[in-house]
């Protein structure tokens, strides 16, 4: 990791040396409350509490704070471009990202920070996402390996584009899965005037399959999945507000029937939002179906609150430089 770190310093001091671009910016968070504090449920996953864990009073109110500092550097011509980055937490911690580009051919290095790996852990994070990433495009067709050297799971991708319909392959490994696991999922979309038709199938025989359509202001989604639930979503933009709601049905479960609904409301620096979620949504906090908040921004300043249905709030005030 250290040997990451001098690299990736090095690469951006280079990068300042021959007058390539360079940037710095900072944050920090002050925050009061007790949202998400999850433990007092009795450990339980989401939507499975006993009535006498949920009948459990939510923890006190506490103090926290955050803050990191970033630095960015990117250099090159027109045959070979690279970038680097540098970031610490208020911890110490630090992180650094390589990135080397030439034609359509791509190389990322960023430890435990690149996205396409989900390997989840039981605090519902990331834990095992990949190290480095090679990736190719070239008119229509794309091409991209992923991994992470600690666990050796894998992620191919390869796509091709042709006008409105796209076509995609996606083959993974996950060794952290009891005997390993390695899947195949097929894809394929396909846009025709406002509607969107996507279909994707893996070879465990699961399968997704959409249509949305867009008329003016409204997009209305209608899905399916190989466990016959079913769900019909609606979206509407009017002025400043956002109305979004959602039902889903059928399965074999209680748990497979779901409904939601939303509102927000955003104004130049201030918005407002209300949320409702019959699954219990990991943002609405511990076993929350229902979770308010707000924000305004001021002067590089943005202050926000939030609270659920389960005595849960929080306040917090943020600072960007």
């Amino acid at each position: 990791m250290k040997k990451v770190l001098l690299t990736s310093t090095a690469l951006v001091m280079t990068a300042g040396v021959a007058a390539a671009e360079m940037s710095m910016s900072a944050g920090a968070k002050l925050t009061y409350g007790n949202f998400g504090t999850g433990d007092y449920r009795a450990g339980t996953a989401a939507g499975t509490a006993t009535a006498a864990a949920k009948a459990m009073a939510a923890p006190d109110p506490s103090w926290s704070s955050e803050a990191d500092l970033d630095i960015a550097g990117s250099g090159g011509g027109g045959t070979l471009t690279y970038s680097a980055t540098l970031e610490l937490d208020e911890s110490g911690e630090a992180a650094g990202a390589l990135t080397i580009a030439s034609g359509g051919l791509t190389f990322v290095y960023d430890a435990n920070d690149i996205g396409g790996l989900v390997s989840t852990g039981d605090d519902g994070e990331d834990d095992n996402t990949g190290d480095y990433s090679v990736s190719y495009s070239a008119g229509g067709l794309s091409a991209s390996y992923e991994t992470d050297t600690a666990t050796e799971d894998t992620l191919i991708n390869l796509g091709y584009a042709m006008g409105d319909l796209t076509i995609g392959l996606e083959m993974e490994e996950n060794n952290n899965a009891e005997g390993g696991d390695a899947t195949a999922t097929t894809s394929v979309g396909y846009v025709m005037g406002a509607a969107t038709i996507a279909l994707s199938a893996d070879d465990a025989d699961d399968w997704d399959a959409s249509v949305a359509y867009v008329s003016g202001n409204t997009t209305m989604t209608v899905a399916a999945d190989e466990e016959s639930i079913y769900s019909v979503a609606l979206a509407y933009a009017a002025g400043d507000m956002t109305f979004t709601a959602r039902q889903e049905f059928g399965g074999t479960a209680d748990a497979d029937s779901e409904t939601e609904f939303g509102v927000t409301y955003a104004a130049g620096d201030l918005s407002f939002g209300l949320k409702y979620d019959s699954g219990d949504e990991a943002e609405f906090g511990d076993e929350a179906e229902t979770v308010v908040n707000m924000s305004y921004a001021v002067d590089g300043a943005t202050i926000a609150a939030k609270g659920n249905d389960q005595d849960e709030v929080e306040v917090s005030v943020a600072f960007s430089f």
